[in-house]
């Protein structure tokens, strides 16, 4: 049987490790991703660590401070279900092939070849050396 309290702990650190993945996307510091947000640093720094649970004002003001849709940052924190309609996760997808999948300013064709690409760079050499 699967523990509860384990899983939302999962849930909470793959959410601080999207936020935090998108930030670095964004090429912001903690400092300055806290400024734009409003948030201060230190519970930033929590909430990409996984040790706290933001507020949903929390990841609005997150959201727009990174440029990415609310929609998608409440999905990836669990806080809302994906649209019907919307292409069902695929066992064994990544946080980043749900969050390509969630963002509704990409048309289908879009998402899969973004999918795809990142598919390509991710199952890279088993050694971790570039190929060449």
């Amino acid at each position: 049987m699967s523990d509860p309290g384990r899983a939302w702990d999962d849930h909470r650190r793959a959410l601080g490790g999207f936020i935090r993945s998108q930030r670095k996307l964004a090429r912001l510091s903690l400092r300055q991703l806290s400024a734009l947000s409003n948030i201060s640093n230190p519970y930033l720094s929590q909430i990409e660590r996984g040790l706290h649970e933001p507020s949903v004002r929390v990841l609005h003001a997150i959201a727009e401070a990174l440029d990415i849709s609310a929609e998608n940052l409440l999905l990836q924190a669990g806080l809302v279900r994906e649209r019907a309609g919307s292409h069902p996760p695929e066992a064994g997808e990544s946080s980043t092939e749900r969050a390509i999948r969630a963002d509704s300013r990409l048309s289908d064709g879009q998402k899969e070849a973004l999918i795809s690409v990142y598919r390509s760079y991710t199952a890279g050499p088993p050694d971790g050396r570039d190929a060449r």
